[in-house]
């Protein structure tokens, strides 16, 4: 799937850390520890991106992965309920992310890693279950593949060369 290069520039963008982790390495002359920061940014307005940063201190951790997942925004399709098209799961490692529709009043009902690239993303009205791993970053990028893979009506319907109305039957 080809993705469509975005300059975050133009949008007013939102930040959050999902997970901060010490990564310590062990080396002849003692330990040397290091952060990884897992950061989502979003407009809350169909654009979300899932970055990750690496570095001695944390602060910098985090700079690095805004900068790394405003590299990697991507346009998500939502429905004039606030909700995703149609169901579906997204699957990174052993994690999966089932994304259901939902109808006008239901809200956000998702775990804190999807959560966050959900409300970034400016859903809502959704559903999700996470299955499987528990990881928050496997969790995180699952519901990205998930969100990337979406088409709306008219992009299925472009795509097999018919019309909205004779793909929606």
């Amino acid at each position: 799937m080809k993705r469509e290069i975005i300059d975050p520039s133009q949008f007013e963008l939102e930040d959050k850390v999902v997970a901060i982790k010490r990564v310590v390495k062990t080396v002849k002359g003692g330990r040397h520890m290091r952060f990884t920061a897992l950061v989502v940014v979003g407009d809350k307005n169909g654009h979300v991106g899932v970055g990750l940063g690496k570095a001695i201190e944390i602060p910098e951790a985090i700079r690095k992965g805004k900068e790394d997942a405003m590299k990697k925004i991507v346009t998500v399709p939502i429905d004039e309920n606030g909700s995703v098209p149609h169901d579906f799961i997204g699957q990174f490692g052993s994690a999966e992310v089932l994304l259901k529709r939902s109808p006008e009043g239901t809200g956000i009902i998702a775990g804190g890693p999807a959560r966050n690239v959900l409300e970034l993303a400016g859903f809502k009205n959704i559903r999700t279950k996470s299955l499987g791993s528990n990881n928050k970053q496997n969790v995180v990028l699952a519901t990205m593949n998930g969100l990337r893979h979406l088409k709306t009506a008219e992009e299925v319907a472009r795509l097999r060369g018919k019309s909205v109305d004779e793909v929606s039957e």
